[in-house]
């Protein structure tokens, strides 16, 4: 057999160690982990207060003990972001050997204050190398993570119904990762047979998650002020975002409304090239949408008060900073009706 070669990213911590855990378990297959695998995390390559890849290049050139096949794993890749770095590396892609799989995951270590894109020259090597690149996060946008969601639930064996479907993808939001742990449950707990409703998922999924904010500027847009207070609730608590980051975001929405406010911008392009928006126009197709229907004297009135949100945050009331968020919210939401 050949050496198999891959290189696994992904933003996502929880979806890219689920892809290391199941790859090297492929792998490993029937075979003895305790033998077949060597894995090295950045601890590993510190020698002399600096970083060597020495050590993994090492690893992959040792021949198997006791087994037919040797895994070498090289977590934490990211400290390695320089060709000079990657040299040894780069070299051992050039001939690797027969007996090792190789797995390089490209991930932040603890001592690692940034993570770097994956460089080029150590995907061209993989790819040259016979390997694979293997992104393990979500697809942005709506479309594919829909589709990235029906690939999980597919592959865990399970049918949903729409209802089903759509009370996953609200209730986990922006935390889609925790989206594997759930289906495995549902498996266990129904097997493939049966076709999934909304009443029979809900019992097995916790605490809402957080949720991007253009959920939250969309649900003032709504008018409905009851959604408008459950999305800055999944903001603050499941996303972990503070009061003040609330606010920005609440704040550069109304502020392009303020913007093109009396700007006479006739069409969809005309407010794109105001607000400096490159790429699609659909976001100032939607803020032009939202002024014409709010008008000068409702847009101006939501600046005041985000304004007077703003100083009560910094201390201008004894009011929690959640309530003062939640009181802005939903008086957003009222111009809407």
């Amino acid at each position: 057999m050949s050496a198999t070669v891959v290189l696994l990213h992904g933003d996502d911590e929880v979806l890219l160690s689920n892809a290391v855990r199941d790859r090297v378990a492929g792998l490993v297959g029937d075979g003895d982990r305790s033998l077949m695998v060597a894995e090295l995390t950045e601890a590993a390559y510190l020698e002399d207060d600096d970083y060597h890849i020495a050590p993994l290049v090492d690893a992959a050139q040792t021949p198997p003990f006791l087994t037919e096949r040797r895994v070498v794993v090289g977590r934490e890749m990211g400290r390695f972001s320089t060709v000079d770095s990657l040299g040894p590396l780069l070299g051992y892609l050039e001939q690797p050997l027969d007996t090792t799989d190789l797995v390089l995951v490209w991930e932040k270590g603890p001592a690692l204050q940034r993570l770097n894109a994956v460089p080029k020259r150590l995907s061209e090597a993989v790819a040259a190398a016979g390997g694979d690149l293997v992104g393990a996060g979500i697809p942005r946008g709506r479309d594919g993570a829909a589709k990235w969601m029906d690939t999980q639930i597919a592959a865990a064996g399970l049918r949903l119904r729409a209802g089903a479907k759509r009370l996953l993808a609200d209730h986990l939001g922006e935390d889609m990762s925790r989206l594997p742990a759930v289906l495995t449950t549902l498996a266990s707990a129904y097997g493939p047979d049966r076709a999934l409703e909304a009443d029979d998922v809900a019992p097995f999924i916790w605490e809402a998650g957080s949720v991007p904010p253009w959920e939250l500027t969309d649900a003032v847009e709504s008018g409905n002020i009851a959604d408008a207070l459950d999305k800055l609730r999944r903001m603050l608590h499941a996303g972990g975002r503070n009061e003040m980051q609330v606010l920005s975001t609440l704040y550069n929405h109304h502020n392009r409304l303020l913007r093109l406010d009396g700007a006479d911008a006739a069409d969809e392009k005309e407010a794109a090239e105001l607000l400096g928006i490159k790429g699609s126009t659909f976001p100032a197709r939607k803020a032009l949408r939202q002024v014409r229907k709010l008008g000068s004297k409702r847009v101006a009135r939501s600046i005041e008060m985000l304004a007077q949100a703003d100083l009560d945050l910094r201390g201008a009331t004894a009011m929690p900073a959640e309530a003062v968020l939640e009181v802005l919210v939903a008086r957003l939401t009222q111009l809407n009706r």
